[in-house]
C-alpha cells in the first residue's frame, strides 16, 4: 500500500465524489454553541473544520446510536409477529476523525462481537470507511500516549492522514477500505515527508507529558484493589450524571425496553444506558448492590482498566479527555490515573 499526497483541493473534490456517488460524507462540523463541533453529514469540505478541536461527541453514536428500534412487533388475535429492521446501511466515509475516536469503534468491535455478533453495529461497520486525521494534542487531558496509543494511531482507521502544512496532507491507507478510497483520486505517491515524522513526534512528545504510560501489572493491581480505600477518596465529587459516558467512545452500555406504538403493536427499542446513575443496578426487588456513588465510580473504572483488559486484552479508554471536560463536578480521570498509580507503587492492595 503506497501512501499518497492530498492538497486541500483535491480532498474536496474527493468529498464531492464521494456524494455524487451516493455515498455519505461525515466530519467534524462547527456548531454554534462553545463545545466546538460535532460529527455531521456534510456535502462540500468547507463546511467541515479538519483542524478544529476535538468534536464534543465521539464517532460511537454513528454505529452505536443512543436510541434505535431493534425491531417492531405486531399484536394479532393469537399471535405476535415480529418485524425486523434493516441491517444493511447507505455506504459513508467518516472523515477527519480523530485517532482517539477511530480506535474507539475499534475497541467495541471486540465486545459488539463477542458471544453475540451485534448485526446493527457490524452492518454500519462495513458501511463506513474512517479517514482519521492525526491529532497534535489539544490540552492537558489528553492521555493517548498513556493507553497504549499515539495522536497519529492508525487503529480503526482505514486511511491516516498526517497535515503537511495548512492546505495539504500525506494520506497513508491502512486497510484495504482505505486503500479503494484512496484509488477514487489520481494522488500522488509519497513516502513520509520529514514534517510529517516532525509533526508525528511533536504531538506524541506534547500528550506524553500529561500521564505516564499504565504501569506494568497495572490490570492485575486493579482487580486485587476493589475495597482499596483510594476508590473512596477520589469518588466523593461524582454526581452520577453519566456525563462522562454519554461523551465517551468506548463506553457502551444499553438497557433494551418494549415500547407500544398504538394499540396493534410497538418496538423493541435500545436506549443509552450509565453505570453511574444510580437506577442502572436496582433490582426488581428495591436492592441496589452499587448503593452508593462511590461503588458506582468504582465500577466505571474498573470495567475500563482491569474487568474489560482481562476478557478482551485491551483498555476500554482511548484516552480523548471527554470526560474530565464533560464533568460538572471536575472529575479527571488522569488524576484518578495517577492516584492509583501512586497506591500501586505503594505496594498497596487492600
Amino acid at each position: 500500500m503506497n501512501s499518497k499526497s492530498l492538497s486541500l483541493a483535491e480532498l474536496a473534490a474527493l468529498v464531492r465524489d464521494l456524494n455524487a456517488s451516493g455515498t455519505s460524507v461525515v466530519a467534524p462540523v462547527p456548531t454554534r454553541s462553545l463545545c466546538g463541533a460535532d460529527y455531521r453529514p456534510i456535502t462540500e469540505l468547507n463546511q467541515a473544520t479538519l483542524n478544529g478541536a476535538l468534536p464534543r461527541r465521539s464517532l460511537k453514536e454513528l454505529f452505536l446510536p443512543a436510541s434505535e428500534v431493534l425491531l417492531r412487533y405486531r399484536l394479532k388475535k393469537n399471535d405476535v409477529e415480529l418485524l425486523p429492521v434493516p441491517t444493511t446501511f447507505t455506504p459513508q466515509v467518516i472523515l477527519g476523525a480523530r485517532p482517539c475516536d477511530a480506535a474507539g469503534v475499534a475497541v467495541l468491535d471486540r465486545v459488539m462481537g463477542w458471544d453475540y455478533r451485534d448485526e446493527l453495529w457490524f452492518g454500519r461497520r462495513a458501511a463506513t470507511t474512517i479517514v482519521s486525521l492525526a491529532c497534535p494534542g489539544f490540552d492537558g487531558v489528553c492521555f493517548c500516549h498513556a493507553v497504549g496509543l499515539n495522536p497519529d494511531a492508525s487503529l480503526g482507521s482505514d486511511v491516516l492522514l498526517v497535515p503537511r502544512g495548512a492546505d495539504a496532507y500525506w494520506a497513508m491507507p491502512v486497510t484495504d477500505k482505505g486503500e479503494a478510497l484512496l484509488a477514487r483520486g489520481t494522488f500522488a505517491d509519497l513516502v513520509e515527508p520529514a514534517e510529517v515524522t516532525a509533526f508525528r513526534k511533536a504531538a506524541e512528545e506534547k500528550v506524553a507529558k500529561n500521564l505516564a504510560s499504565l504501569p506494568s501489572g497495572f490490570h492485575t493491581f486493579m482487580a486485587q484493589s476493589f475495597d482499596h480505600p483510594e476508590f473512596k477518596a477520589i469518588a466523593s465529587r461524582c454526581h452520577g450524571c453519566g456525563a462522562c459516558a454519554a461523551v465517551c467512545p468506548t463506553c457502551h452500555c444499553f438497557d433494551i425496553v418494549d415500547e407500544p406504538e398504538g394499540m396493534e403493536g410497538g418496538a423493541r427499542r435500545r436506549n443509552w444506558d450509565f453505570c453511574a446513575t444510580c437506577k442502572f443496578t436496582v433490582h426488581a426487588s428495591g436492592h441496589n448492590p452499587r448503593a452508593t456513588q462511590n461503588e458506582r465510580f468504582r465500577q466505571r473504572v474498573m470495567h475500563k482498566f482491569s474487568i474489560y483488559p482481562q476478557r478482551f486484552d485491551a483498555v476500554l479508554c482511548t484516552g480523548c479527555g471527554r470526560c474530565v471536560r464533560a464533568c460538572p463536578a471536575g472529575m479527571d480521570l488522569p488524576e484518578v490515573l495517577g492516584h492509583l498509580y501512586a497506591a500501586q507503587a505503594a505496594g498497596g492492595v487492600s
